[in-house]
């Protein structure tokens, strides 16, 4: 099975700008990027020939001085992909076109967190959406929490899925026949927000998840931060918690060992005595008054303002996307979260645009689906070279 080819960072910048911004001509794809025209044209040459771009006849004007212009589009029925993103309960599943427009979507529940049943859950999700694609699959985007090895397809450590070590990317081709791109899903959902979300025109933002972990993503000088090793942005693993709380990492102190749903969760649990409460019974609580919930929101809060101020004071982001599946509980969070970011944050660091941004899962996977959308094109463009 051919891997995805790796991509070039020129294509990749004029191929995303196509994306977001088309139909756009050359001489704007130069001026946003900050590229040569003559590196524009040959990072469009090959996207052209190869039908991933194509110029836009129908919006074809003419200038009073100098050449037509030709603006610039993808061609989006060119190539299917489907991106899927990974939980310890269920595996959700996008099809999509090659401008990430979602064109299908499915779920599966997963018989267990073990790796050959989450394989087979994301087998079936892939062969209910490739029934609905109208093109063979180009590619398959694979979201999954924890540290990630993009290159080498390796999940190396997902302490939410307790897996360690799996080599996720070649079990998923052999089982599906689709060349996959795995990825770390907050990375994903940080292209869904750079590419379609409030963060499209940022020239660096960073996205913070609250939900079953604590996650960051972040952009910064025209790429997703990867990290040398793969991993960057682990802010929910920063030791900002109190130290005898354990997280699911292993290691105490974690932001995500008290901020996380599970954590508060335990929390209201412990001191309510009643191992039976759910995390809607927490949240229903905590909006009554309760003291014991309340309380443990407020410390998640705590926590999440410090981290979010490590965050801005270190990287100075210009807009801050907080998102997740509890962003609809954010009020929950919020009087805190403002209070300790506004307390450790330096100087003008502080006036970061903060956005609030609920995100279904979907969103996740097809964040994956765009990153094989941009390796693909990238790829393509790099080997015409």
């Amino acid at each position: 099975m051919n891997r995805i080819p790796v991509s070039s960072p020129a294509s990749v910048t004029v191929f995303r700008r196509i994306l977001t911004h088309g139909p756009i001509g050359r001489v704007d794809i130069s001026r946003a990027t900050g590229l040569s025209q003559a590196a524009v044209t040959k990072a469009v040459t090959p996207l052209i020939t190869a039908g991933f771009v194509v110029e836009d006849d129908e919006l074809r004007s003419t200038p009073l001085v100098g050449r037509p212009i030709s603006p610039l589009a993808v061609a989006r029925h060119r190539a299917h992909i489907i991106g899927i993103k990974i939980t310890a309960e269920r595996t959700y599943g996008v099809l999509t076109d090659l401008a990430a427009n979602v064109l299908s979507r499915t779920e599966e529940r997963n018989a267990t967190a073990a790796v050959e049943d989450v394989i087979a859950a994301a087998t079936s999700v892939v062969d209910r959406l490739r029934d609905f694609s109208p093109t063979p699959i180009d590619g398959l985007g694979v979201a999954v929490s924890g540290d990630v090895d993009r290159e080498g397809g390796v999940v190396r450590d997902s302490p939410l899925l307790g897996w360690k070590g799996v080599p996720l990317a070649e079990a998923l081709e052999m089982a599906t026949g689709i060349p996959a791109l795995l990825e770390n899903d907050v990375r994903s959902l940080t292209v869904t927000e750079l590419l379609f979300g409030a963060a499209r025109d940022a020239s660096s933002f960073a996205v913070i998840t609250i939900g079953t972990g604590i996650g960051c993503g972040i952009y910064l000088h025209g790429k997703v931060v990867e990290g040398a090793q793969g991993v960057a942005g682990e802010i929910g693993h920063l030791p900002l918690g109190p130290r005898d709380a354990l997280c699911s990492c292993g290691r105490r102190g974690c932001v995500e060992a008290v901020a996380s749903t599970p954590a508060v969760l335990e929390i209201v649990r412990a001191g309510h005595d009643d191992p039976s409460i759910t995390t809607e019974d927490a949240f229903a609580l905590a909006h009554e008054g309760d003291p014991v919930a309340r309380r443990a929101f407020e410390q998640a809060g705590e926590v999440i303002g410090a981290a979010l101020a490590a965050l801005v004071n270190l990287v100075g982001p210009e807009t801050v996307v907080i998102a997740g599946e509890n962003v609809t509980e954010y009020d929950l969070y919020a009087d805190a979260i403002r209070a300790t970011f506004s307390e450790h944050a330096f100087g003008t660091a502080s006036e970061c645009d903060i956005q609030l941004r609920p995100h279904m899962f979907d969103d996740w996977a097809r964040g994956a689906a765009a990153c094989v959308i941009e390796v693909i094109a990238g790829g393509l463009a790099t080997q015409a070279a």
